[in-house]
């Protein structure tokens, strides 16, 4: 008797057990189907949002640009002006000696020294000088190689100089390959030199076949000689030949 109950008592709980896990996955399905139809909007307006940000960034980044598209940083210039009117002077004279560019005062938006000055170091401060229209900032730069006591670089942003100084490895290597390359704002131009691969070319069709040991002259000659040794013993075979045989038109 015992025994009985203990088997259906075995059973029972069994079926408790089997009624606990149907019933744990019916309301784990459930609340799974309500979150999902609550996340659902949410992450479709989260993939908005990010492609929201996205073109935001895009338009601050290019405003930023756009603001320091006609800026230049002068280092070296001689810190010793007492109002911005004479930097600006300072600034003329150098470019119309180095470059022979006439900057007049109504060519420049704005111009000051960047940072603190240090009373403790005699080392100038660098120039921000921004121009008016973009054609005159970028003839000084083209001609920036010819300065002599003061030397300008693009006014970059801290994200863009960080950029173009992880690029500095790449450069130097795509350099070291030959080829043309530079840097482009925050991007790494890299051009095949054309010279390069022609020359390489060059230096490979002049070196010699190890399969054709003999010049081509020479190999031209003795395939002539053979050609010609050929023909003479196929006249000769040809002439012996007429000779054997037999003359008819004397027999008749």
């Amino acid at each position: 008797m015992e025994g009985q109950f203990q088997i259906l008592f075995e059973k029972m709980k069994l079926e408790m057990q089997n009624q606990n896990a149907e019933l744990k996955d019916s309301i784990t399905n459930s609340i799974m189907e309500k979150m999902d139809d609550k996340l659902i909007p949410i992450i479709e307006e989260n993939k908005n949002l990010k492609t929201e940000i996205g073109k935001l960034k895009k338009e601050i980044d290019f405003l930023k640009r756009a603001e320091k598209n006609n800026n230049i940083i002068i280092f070296g210039l001689e810190e010793n002006e007492k109002s911005s009117y004479e930097l600006i002077q300072k600034l003329k004279e150098a470019f119309n000696q180095d470059l022979n560019i006439k900057v007049e005062e109504y060519d420049i938006n704005k111009i000051h020294r960047l940072g603190n000055r240090n009373r403790e170091s005699n080392k100038p401060r660098p120039v921000l000088c921004s121009f008016i229209s973009n054609w005159k900032k970028t003839e000084i730069v083209k001609n920036k190689k010819n300065l002599k006591t003061i030397y300008i670089a693009e006014d970059y942003s801290k994200d863009v100089l960080e950029k173009r100084k992880e690029l500095q490895t790449k450069l130097i290597e795509e350099r070291q390959k030959g080829n043309i390359a530079y840097l482009k704002y925050d991007k790494l131009v890299v051009k095949e030199n054309n010279y390069s691969q022609e020359k390489r070319k060059r230096d490979i069709s002049a070196s010699p076949s190890s399969d054709n040991s003999q010049p081509k002259k020479q190999q031209t000659v003795n395939t002539m000689k053979t050609n010609r040794t050929n023909a003479f013993d196929l006249m000769r075979y040809r002439s012996s030949s007429l000779s054997n045989m037999p003359n008819t038109h004397k027999n008749q």
